[in-house]
């Protein structure tokens, strides 16, 4: 542990001396760095000193490497090389696991959404639930990468997770079994033999052309009165993607603008002439596990008045992350830019609000108008 302290001081020591030496216009902000490059020192050494077990250097400074970055938003983390290369190898869309979506908030982990039809949404998990314990492990203290890892083990195999949810005292135990994570990014049926139901999981590399092949089946209808495109518990997923789903309803208009420090990030997004669904009625659904590409899908049609939202408020994930590798084979996710809403107005821990608000009650999500009451509202929208 010595030699790593003597190694970091020296680092710092030598950044201090090259910012000295160098035209520095703002002083003060060069003499707070040097304090803050001091007390870090400071708290390195003591740990060395006076901490009560030995302690892995290799993890100390991950740890600090990853506070830094979550210290930023919940969205941007550290990835050592383990990870990071087991990140690269769940890009397939298969994966063994509970099916969840999750993010890092308050020091615990946060439930963005449960992927439809998988252990987790089985079980009972919903959006905003806080997950406490894994197992018999707290996970305040953890990074998002170690609890995800907690969460991971051989398929098959069962796992119990302790959840805090708003509005009830108890904590909540579930028991799930492992299994392996297939997403479906398209269902699509018809209601009352009139209308249109289309069902996006989520934003994967086919999931356009999925959708648009699903469009023309039930385009064949010549009683079609109108669609309900559902998107709730959708976690979100390529930016490309959202915009090519918002342009199968617009005739024109901007979809989606990005925003960030540097100009090259600072784009916008506008649909192209052709309505895929000929301008017939659309209903959007929504709810709190709707998440980033999701949103950004809603709160276009929604700005350009081409869809009805009905629903909750959805997540707030309007943020884009980008991967950064690194020298040692690990990588950053780094949050970049903002998206913004043809409105102006940011998703950013915002989200999108519904035209016609209604709380979701306990439902399967099994296109079942009799259990699912935002499903039937929307049936009886557009059938008048």
């Amino acid at each position: 542990m010595k030699n790593k302290i003597t190694k970091i001081l020296f680092i710092f020591i030598s950044i201090k001396i090259f910012l000295t030496t160098v035209n520095f216009s703002y002083s003060q902000n060069a003499d707070n760095l040097f304090e803050k490059i001091d007390l870090f020192s400071e708290v390195l050494e003591k740990i060395e000193d006076e901490y009560v077990e030995e302690i892995d250097q290799s993890e100390v400074m991950d740890a600090a490497i990853n506070g830094v970055l979550q210290s930023l938003d919940p969205y941007s983390s550290y990835m050592n090389p383990e990870i990071f290369k087991e990140s690269m190898t769940e890009t397939s869309g298969e994966f063994g696991g509970l099916g969840i979506e999750v993010s890092m908030e308050s020091g615990v982990v946060k439930i963005i959404t449960p992927i439809d039809d998988t252990p987790a949404s089985r079980a009972g998990v919903k959006a905003g639930d806080y997950i406490v314990r894994i197992n018999n492990e707290q996970v305040q203290g953890k990074t998002l990468f170690e609890a995800v890892n907690l969460m991971r083990g051989p398929v098959g195999s069962s796992i119990e997770i302790t959840i805090r949810r708003k509005g009830l005292k108890k904590a909540k135990i579930f028991k799930i079994t492992r299994e392996v994570i297939e997403i479906k990014s398209v269902d699509a049926e018809l209601i009352d033999k009139e209308i249109g139901y289309l069902r996006l999981r989520s934003f994967n590399q086919n999931s356009d052309n999925q959708l648009k092949k699903e469009i023309s089946k039930l385009k064949n209808n010549k009683k079609l009165i109108g669609y309900i495109l559902d998107l709730r518990n959708n976690p979100g997923g390529l930016l490309s993607q959202a915009v090519k789903i918002s342009d199968f309803f617009l005739n024109d208009g901007e979809i989606v603008s990005t925003k960030g420090r540097r100009s090259r990030e600072n784009r916008k997004f506008f649909a192209k002439n052709g309505d895929e669904i000929n301008g017939k009625p659309l209903i959007v659904l929504i709810n709190t596990g709707s998440a980033s590409a999701s949103e950004i899908v809603a709160g276009a049609l929604k700005d350009q008045k081409r869809a009805i939202l009905l629903g909750e408020t959805t997540y707030g994930k309007g943020s884009v992350q980008s991967i950064i590798p690194l020298k040692n084979n690990g990588a950053i996710r780094l949050t970049i830019s903002k998206y913004y809403l043809p409105s102006g107005k940011s998703i950013s821990e915002v989200g999108v609000t519904p035209d016609i608000e209604i709380e979701e009650q306990e439902n399967d999500f099994l296109i079942n108008t009799s259990t699912d009451n935002q499903l039937s509202y929307a049936v009886k929208l557009l059938n008048g």
